[in-house]
């Protein structure tokens, strides 16, 4: 099957998590964020007058008939299908949970520069990103990452094999790393775990090639990791 992946143009965001679980996968895919007709099968998407199942976001997977939103879904049935996730059921509602724990933190890491709204301009609320941010670096990311350094066991996060959840705590370091660099580089050494497997992710051939890639959007400052050096201390 060939997959379409429906996502905003210029930046990784959320689809980004989809994008890694379709590149380890060696899937086909088209990337609509990559074309300059992308859009209005993005917007139709979200159009209950045109689809029977609208998403209220992207990211949105195109697979046959089927329309799949959010990014947790899309990634438990790119699992399913591509051997991305453990088969019995207990295993794939534990890689679910910790997805959507990942999608918590994603939130968070978001609204370190949008604490207030997000139809607001990041410089019309820098003071209360001040604020949040300084929350985000002292509490928030030491309390995540601790869980998630508790569920690496034998080099993974689920089961004894590479799953879609190794593959989002590899983009949720990368996008730490981006994001606060300064906070990053004084919490990693406590995490060795996370960022063994972030390193043999990296190194897997599938991604590898992905990262070296035109198809890897670079992180900038209109995705959910954002670099405000203001916000890094």
């Amino acid at each position: 099957m060939s997959y379409q992946l429906l996502y905003w143009p210029g930046l990784q965001g959320r689809g980004e998590f989809v994008r890694l679980a379709l590149e380890e996968a060696g899937v086909p895919y088209v990337d609509m964020a990559l074309r300059k007709d992308g859009m209005p099968k993005i917007v139709a998407s979200l159009d209950a007058g045109k689809v029977d199942h609208p998403s209220f976001a992207p990211p949105v997977l195109k697979a046959g008939d089927l329309l799949i939103g959010q990014t947790a879904n899309i990634l438990m049935y790119l699992g399913a299908k591509h051997k991305l996730a453990p088969r019995a059921e207990a295993g794939r509602l534990w890689a679910n949970q910790l997805q959507l724990t990942i999608a918590d933190i994603v939130s968070e890491a978001h609204d370190t520069h949008h604490p207030i709204s997000t139809n607001l301009y990041y410089e019309d609320q820098k003071k209360e990103a001040k604020a949040r941010a300084r929350d985000f670096r002292e509490e928030r990311i030491p309390k995540f990452l601790n869980y998630f350094e508790s569920v690496v066991r034998g080099g993974h996060a689920v089961g004894s094999r590479l799953s879609y959840v190794d593959l989002s705590l590899f983009q949720l370091i990368e996008g730490l790393r981006y994001a606060f660099p300064k906070t990053m580089a004084r919490l990693e050494p406590s995490y060795p775990k996370l960022i063994a497997l972030h390193d043999k992710v990296a190194a897997r051939p599938n991604i590898a090639a992905y990262l070296q890639s035109k198809r890897r959007i670079p992180f900038n400052e209109t995705g959910i990791f954002r670099r405000y050096p203001e916000l890094d201390k």
